[in-house]
């Protein structure tokens, strides 16, 4: 059984402290789905309760460590070196319709690359974390990605553009391309978790446009640490500081990578 390393320890502590308070908060998302106003100003307001704890759990513990927050933006620290990227509800639209699949996702850069994560998913209490060298875990269980090596075998999964942004047109002649060829997509509505099942073998892949460095930073020393392979969609190595990301087994990863670009030139 693995002992958590330390800084583990300091974002576990911080995501439990804040789940407790979100989920006390979707309790009651499904009393204000039947009133005319909807749950939207609440969940906002649970949103930002979340990042307070997770903020102010993670300063007291690392006090010269820089954030980079999904309300807040960016906090400088005593540090540039060292910066948690903070999400504190990943999957706020599932959230705000009852639906339970969401969760809380915390990464830390050191330098130019994600060295740890964690991704917490309340509802369904599962714990996915790495820490570079130390291998990637779902609680105390070992995750590895998955083995498959054909693309007609594979379950991807990716993120839509949100309402009046991004290139919708593109996205679903993406999502075309990848569903002739496979067994299917699945839009699961959290980027985070996303990943996490892609670690966990669930998924074979995944990739998203126009993600945030607080959607991806923790998933992605998760997927590399359960043996996966993490790039930009024109294969750069610098996912949490871009704006695309595709993420899969390595037995995959070309071959994903070649449908998405082949919609890219044809754009």
């Amino acid at each position: 059984m693995p002992a958590h390393p330390p800084i583990i320890n300091v974002m576990v502590k911080a995501a439990e402290a804040a789940a407790k308070s979100l989920t006390r908060d979707f309790g009651e998302v499904e009393q204000l789905q039947v009133s005319q106003k909807g749950p939207s100003n609440f969940v906002s307001a649970a949103d930002l309760r979340a990042e307070e704890i997770l903020y102010t759990s993670l300063k007291k513990s690392r006090p010269d460590f820089a954030f980079i927050m999904e309300e807040r933006g960016a906090i400088a620290g005593n540090t540039d070196e060292k910066c948690w990227h903070v999400d504190p509800l990943d999957g706020t639209h599932n959230f705000i319709h009852g639906i339970p699949h969401w969760c809380i996702s915390i990464g830390l850069q050191e330098g130019n690359e994600i060295t740890a994560g964690v991704i917490l998913d309340p509802v369904k209490d599962e714990l996915f974390w790495a820490a570079k060298g130390a291998g990637a875990f779902m609680r105390h269980r070992r995750l590895r990605v998955s083995g498959r090596h054909e693309m007609h075998t594979a379950l991807f999964a990716s993120g839509s553009p949100a309402f009046q942004k991004g290139d919708h047109k593109l996205f679903w002649q993406e999502a075309g391309s990848i569903m002739r060829n496979t067994m299917g997509i699945r839009r699961m509505g959290s980027a985070a978790l996303d990943l996490a099942y892609v670690a966990a073998g669930r998924f074979d892949g995944y990739w998203e446009r126009g993600v945030n460095s607080w959607d991806v930073a923790a998933g992605c020393v998760i997927v590399k640490e359960a043996g996966g392979y993490v790039s930009t969609l024109d294969e750069g190595e610098q996912v949490f500081s871009g704006k695309s990301i595709v993420a899969s087994n390595p037995l995959l990863h070309k071959g994903l990578v070649g449908l998405l670009q082949e919609n890219v030139k044809a754009a």
